[in-house]
Parts: C-alpha cells; structure tokens; sequence
C-alpha cells in the first residue's frame, strides 16, 4: 500500500504512515524509532555537586530520578506528539533486557496521552524478533506478546546499582588523590562494579609476568634417517629434565646405541570437530584476536549490519539453533558468492548437517548472515566482520574434519622417542575456514614393529621457561564470561572504558598493558578489600540480577542488600585509604613536586604551579590549595593582569587558533562571586560590573544559535578579531586587520546589542571613503554587513567547559548594563538581516 513518511519534531527520527489490517480491523498505523534509551537515572540536582556531598550519601539518602537521556533530542515530547489519539502502541524495540526496559520507557511517556481503554481491551503488544527480514516481521506481528516487566526491572536494577557505587567511590578516591598527586594522567579515578574486576584480571597477568623467574631445562633431540636424502625429527617421550646431568646422563646413554629401533606403528582416525553458532562473546572474541577490532569497534559494526538487515540480533548468549530455524534459507541467500559459491552450493546439493547442539540461554537465535552481501555494498571493517560471520555459519553446517594420526614409536637404547605426522581425509569445514585446517606436514615413512633405522644425529638442547604475555583482549573477554563479569552487551563497554581512564594501554596485537595508575589501583584495592577487585562479588549480584530477570527475586530486596554490602565496604575503604596512599606515594610525584611556575595566587602572592597532566589544574604549594581549570585547552598567563576582586593572577584558555579563548580567575573559577554564576564560568560569564574582562563589559549581543549564550569579544584575538558565545561553541569573524576593537556603552536602537567602535589602520581600512573608524552595530549595521562571518569553533572536544551544565542565561545585552531586557523583541526583519550575514 502507499507510505507517507516525514522527520518526526526532534529531527532526529522518521515517522512513517500507512494504512493497514491490526488484529482483524482496518487501522492507521504511525511507526517511528527512539534512540537508544529514552530516560537515564541520575541524582536529584544538589546530590551532582561533588563539592557538597558526602559520597557516603549516595548509597541511600541521595534520592535519584529519571531524566532525559539526551535532552536536545526532546524524546519524551516527541513520542507524546505521536503517540496522542491513538489506541494501541506496538513496541518492536531488541529483544533483550535493555530493550525491554526501554519499552517501560517509552510507554511511560505516551501511555498518558493515548485514548483510554474501553473496558478491559488490551492495548499494549510486545513484538519478539531476531532480524530484520520479512518473514520474521510477519511472524512477530502475528505472534504479538507482552513487554516482561521483570527484566526491565533487572536493568533498573543494575542502573541503580552502578549509579551508587560507581560514584561514591570514584568521587571519593578521584578528591583524595587528585588533592595529593600531580602525574596520575587521568581525569577520573573511576571505580565501577564491573570495571574494576576487569582491571584486575589485567593487572593480576601483569603480576605474574613481574614475578617470573625463568628457568634452564634440556631436551634431548634426535634425528633419524630412514632413506639416504631424508631425516625425521623425533620427540623425546621424558619431554624435558631440569637437571644438566641427569640430561647428560641421558645423552651418553642414548649416544651409545647406533640404531634406533621401530616399537610399534599406530593408525587412528580423528576427528576436528565444526565450530558451536556463534554467539556475542565468540564473535567479540573473534573480531579482536584474528581481525584486530576492538571489542567496542566490532560491537558499533555488528549492530549496523543488523539494522541494516545483513546479520541476525548481535546480542545473544545462545549457540544452539532452534528446530525451527531456516537454515537451508540463510544458506540459499550466499550461493551466488565468489568467495564461497562453490561450498555453499555443494551443501544445498549434498544436504546440510545439523549443526552441533550447543547452549540454548533461551534470547536469541545464534549471529547468522541473513542477505547476501558484497565488499563494496558494506566496504572496510564492516565486510570483514560480515565475511567472519558468514564463514562461521556455512562451517556450522558442514562436515567435521577427518585425518588419519599415525604415531611411530622408536627405541633408543633405553630411551623412548615418539613421531607423530595427520594426513586429511576429508576437509569439511576447514575448507571454508581455512584457518582451522590440519597444517601440511612431512609424510611418515611406511615401516613396521622391529624396523630399524640409522640415527643422523643426537644432542642436547638448552631452553629456558618463558613468562606468560600480557592478556589479549580476546583472553579478557574469555575471563569476563568465564566469571560472569557485565552481559554480553556490556562487556565492551567495561573494556572500553579501562582504556578510557588510562587503567590499560592497548599494545600491539590487541594485549592489554596495564599503566602505573592501574596496577597501584588494583594492589590497593587487594591491600585494603580483595573483594572490591575480585570477580566473586560482582558475580554474585549478576545471579541476583538474572533472578530479577526470571520473577524469582525480589527488586526491592536485591537493591537494598546490595547497597548495604556495599555501604560497609565503602566506611571500611575510606577508613583505611592510608593502605592505598603509601603504594600512589612510590609511583606518583605530589603535587607540590609537578608542574611549572605560571601565575601568582591571590592570597600569598606566590607562583601557583600549572599541572598540565589531566586533568590541568594550578596548585599553590604555599596555601596548598588546588584550582581545577578548563580542560582540553592550553592554559597561559594572561598579559599579568589581576581579578579586582581576589588579586588572583588571570590566565587565558584557549581551545586553539581556529577555536574559543577566553581569560578567568582560578579563584572565580571553582568559588563563583555572584549568585548568578555557577563553578565553572571564565570572565566571560562573570557579572561584574565594571571589570574590563567581564561580560558587562564585553558583551555584545545574544547568541544567533543557542538560547541563552551571549557573543563576547575576545580582546586578544586582534588582528584576526573575533567574538565567542560563551555557552556554545559559536564564534563570529570580523573587522581583519583592525587596529583596535571596543565595545561602546551604547546599543543598537533595533536589536539591543552593544555597538562596536572599530579603528583601521588607514592602509588597510575596507571602509568607504579611506574612513578609519566607524561606530555601529555588528547585526544591524550596512557597513559592517561584509566584514562579519560566523564559523563554530573547532573544539578539541565538546565538554571544554568541564562538563557544566546549561544554565539560565541573559539575553541580548543582559548584565551588561541595568536597563538590559531578558528577551526583546527582535526586529521583523531580524531573520532576514542574520541571513544576509551569516548564510
């Protein structure tokens, strides 16, 4: 039938329109999309300030609330328009336990706005699917169910738990550590349930190749030659002695015999077996260790190729098909590709083998390709995860490996030595993952019990025991399921975010280094509470939380004991942090040690030291107070011009050339003077009055992007001037090559932002008639109509201001002066006039 389709009000999902049969009746059906989660728990306001809280709050007293995941995308809004006046809603959201806790959210949105059931006339239909293909659509929709309001439960749960833990503890230990130490390298000293149990599997392989010691054994080798041109190696039944003269002893045994003697020949058929369907881990697992992708990485491609209808649902624990499944369909769908044409074919011929019977964990079918597809439709990393996948399934389907061991065993003397050679009979799987085939090897020469051959040679070889490498991310993987660390759908995230926090580096072939900052972390952890480092705790809550899941535990009860452990883990924590602090002390230099002199401090008129290691902050070793500053930016001396309020030295951030610069007092900075200023805000944002630095003074006129950003000239940026919003990342070029820019105490009788007064050198003044200066406005203004550009700065990164939140800001020339109006009416023409300029 026909579809109308159209951007829903957030501009960020399509809502498309038909009219079709629902549950035997004719129906207007709308279908649209969220992004990800629609709601995010967090703390009430005043519990997000780390400055006023006691972690030890967090655990019961901070209330918590459910808050827009991403506030720009106006989700909640945007589903309430739709969803108004309809009947019924059907949620087609993943088929996993974070999909179903996103269906609550989403019907606690529209439910209110939707017309009222008649009597007791359902309204509410789950649909279960795996993939995006017709035939699973249509079955999901014939078959509709309800959302299972117990394993969204079970993701409330962990959110809550993650949230409180998570945040005591790393506000607590990221206050204490940063307050004492300069080099630790990292913004954050996280803590998280299951973050640090994985950091602690990295860095307990770090411990046991420090604590390696090698040692010497030896190996007697010996080689006969069983035709004149040939020689076959043999392997010494005792494998190796750690004695030299034992070894030599053996040697000069063996030395004396001239032959070496045939003791028996055995034939046996073995068998290679097909791999299990693939589930998340084995595919992760796969994606790091033979295609070099990080678990994150893979992660982002494999949900692409899902929504785009290559792969079934990425997320799943089961490797045991259903008897059900379509395999011989998924087959059908590659026989028309080059790479595996042939063996596809050859199966649909020959009849497919059940694949073997795996773990069913009652999700998912197993990944399994369900179109065809061509390096050039999914290019780069994208094909090669397909391709895998696809391998994976045909190998699922075909025969095992056969080969035929041979084992001779000779007789040196008294001592025994083994030959061992495999000969293919029938490839099977390894034929279309050839990189599990048996490798060639030299073929065995034919003889019987009693034959005897001439000995090449004899002798002893020296080696020495090696440590362990560090821990692929492949193997942590392996150790996160094997300990029920995270899901499968959270397990990249924690890996991901060890790396993140500078905990790991990742060196070449994806192995996990830790760095100083992780491995005294871990052996604090293990100093003073094993158990926050250990898996076995995190385990267990990961049972409680499948239970959840299940309806066999109760929420409620579940939160509260955990949080109690927790809570006296915590007091124990802070109680003995002395245990942690002696291990930072080795490694890490203290603050008063780290950075270099940059401006004075307001209090003792000493040079204050700027720490540049993240996160950058200035330390006054005399006051022994700290400053924290903008992030990712570089932070100078600011021409040694004073705060008149605190006598603190300025300083100038800047996000570079082509970004934003503004200067601040670190005092101002972290101690706002004004009510109306948060912690946090540059002399960009600071109310003062008459401060030549301040907004009031170099204000201009309201932001032409943002709701409650002001444009603010940069007095340094002359010659190449500019002015910057000082909530978004905005900046306005103009007047290249002035002499001087000012702004004047009079406004603009049109739009009510500040008027400029421009000066030109008089070689290079673009203004009619050789004038050098001009006084006017830089909206409204003809003459300036050609010398105004607006660009967005390029910011090293979108949280430059340290993460603070948006706030009530002034309009257009507000603070600058008393008669400033919160929202004026802007001229009609206003659009028209920004179009001339900025488009």
């Amino acid at each position: 039938g026909n579809m109308s389709s159209r951007k829903g009000l957030n501009g960020a999902c399509s809502v498309h329109e038909y009219t079709g049969s629902f549950i035997g009746q004719s129906a207007h059906f709308k279908m649209t999309s969220v992004c990800g989660h629609v709601m995010t728990l967090d703390f009430i306001g005043k519990y997000n300030s780390w400055d006023k809280v006691d972690p030890a709050e967090l655990f019961s007293k901070a209330p918590t609330e459910k808050k827009e995941a991403n506030p720009k995308l106006t989700m909640v809004k945007f589903l309430q328009v739709e969803g108004r006046g309809c009947d019924c809603i059907v949620l087609w959201l993943d088929c996993d336990k974070e999909g179903e806790n996103i269906c609550f959210e989403v019907l606690d949105a529209v439910l209110p706005v939707m017309n009222k059931p008649r009597g007791s006339e359902r309204t509410v239909y789950r649909a279960k699917f795996s993939s995006i293909t017709d035939t699973d659509i249509c079955n999901a929709m014939s078959h509709l169910g309800e959302p299972n309001r117990n394993e969204a439960l079970s993701v409330d749960a962990r959110q809550e738990l993650d949230l409180r833990i998570g945040c005591a503890f790393t506000r607590f230990q990221t206050k204490y550590f940063q307050g004492k130490y300069g080099n630790l390298d990292s913004s954050l000293i996280s803590f998280g349930p299951c973050q640090t149990p994985t950091l602690g599997f990295c860095v307990e392989r770090h411990d046991k190749i420090q604590s390696f010691k090698p040692e010497t054994y030896w190996v007697l080798q010996a080689k006969v030659n069983p035709e004149k041109e040939s020689s076959l190696t043999l392997d010494w039944d005792r494998v190796r002695v750690f004695d030299r003269e034992v070894a030599q002893m053996f040697l000069n045994i063996t030395k004396m015999a001239k032959e070496a003697k045939v003791e028996s020949v055995s034939k046996k058929e073995k068998v290679k077996q097909r791999p299990l369907a693939l589930n998340t881990v084995e595919m992760l697992r796969v994606a790091s260790a033979a295609l070099g992708m990080g678990p994150q990485h893979a992660m982002q491609i494999a949900e692409r190729l899902y929504t785009q209808g290559y792969i079934s649902y990425p997320r799943t624990e089961t490797t045991h098909y259903p008897e059900n499944f379509d395999l011989k369909g998924c087959l059908r769908q590659q026989a028309s590709n080059p790479y595996w044409a042939e063996t596809v074919n050859a199966l649909l011929a020959g009849g497919i083998n059940r694949p073997r019977k795996g773990h069913d964990a009652g999700d998912h079918p197993p990944i399994t390709p369900m179109r065809a597809a061509t390096e050039a439709e999914l290019g780069g990393d994208g094909w090669r995860l397909y391709e895998y996948i696809t391998r994976h399934f045909i190998a699922t389907v075909s025969t095992d490996c056969k080969y035929l061991q041979t084992t001779i065993a000779f007789s040196i003397g008294p001592e025994r030595f083994t030959c061992v050679g495999k000969l293919v009979t029938s490839p099977g799987f390894t034929e279309i993952m050839p990189w599990h085939s048996i490798p060639l090897e030299e073929s065995l020469p034919h003889c019987e019990k009693g034959d005897l051959f001439p000995i090449g040679e004899i002798k002893l070889l020296e080696k020495q025991t090696s440590p362990p490498d560090y821990l692929t991310e492949a193997e942590l993987i392996t150790l996160m399921e094997k300990h029920g660390i995270g899901t499968d759908a959270s397990i990249p995230v924690h890996i991901n975010n060890i790396c993140q926090r500078n905990y790991v580096t990742v060196e070449s072939g994806r192995r996990l280094k830790p760095t100083n900052l992780g491995i005294v972390l871990v052996h604090g952890y293990y100093k003073i509470d094993a158990e926050l480092v250990l898996p076995t705790i995190r385990s267990a809550v990961e049972k409680q939380l499948n239970l959840i899941a299940l309806g066999k535990a109760n929420y409620h009860q579940v939160l509260e004991h955990t949080l109690d452990i927790f809570k006296r883990k915590f007091h124990y924590f802070v109680d003995s942090i002395a245990g942690m602090d002696e291990l930072m002390e080795v490694s890490f230099s203290p603050l008063a040690a780290t950075g270099k002199p940059l401006s004075r401090c307001g209090k003792c008129h000493r040079f204050m030291k700027y720490i540049q290691a993240k996160p950058s902050r200035l330390h006054c070793s005399h006051c022994d107070d700290t400053y924290s500053l903008p992030q990712n930016g570089t932070i100078k001396l600011y021409k040694e011009l004073r705060c008149p309020l605190d006598d603190f030295e300025l300083v100038l951030w800047s996000s570079g050339s082509r970004g934003k610069s503004y200067p601040l007092c670190p005092y101002c900075y972290n101690h706002p003077p004004f009510r109306d200023m948060k912690k946090g805000m540059g002399c960009n944002e600071c109310t003062h009055p008459t401060c030549q630095h301040s907004l009031s003074m170099l204000g201009i006129g309201q932001c032409v992007e943002c709701e409650n950003g002001v444009l603010v000239l940069d007095s340094t940026s002359g010659p190449k001037w500019k002015m910057g919003c000082n909530k978004c990342n905005v900046i306005v070029h103009f007047f290249e090559n002035a002499h001087k820019v000012r702004v004047s105490p009079e406004t603009c009788e049109l739009c009510e932002a500040a008027l400029v007064d421009v000066d030109f050198n008089k070689a290079k003044s673009p203004l009619p008639g050789d004038e050098t200066q001009h006084s006017g406005c830089v909206f409204c203004d003809p003459v300036f109509q050609d010398l105004v550009e607006l660009k967005h700065a390029a910011m090293r990164h979108p949280m430059h201001r340290g993460g603070q939140g948006r706030r009530q800001g002034r309009g257009r020339g507000k603070g600058r002066r008393p008669g400033g109006r919160l929202n004026p009416k802007k001229p009609k023409d206003k659009m028209a006039a920004l179009a001339a300029y900025f488009v």
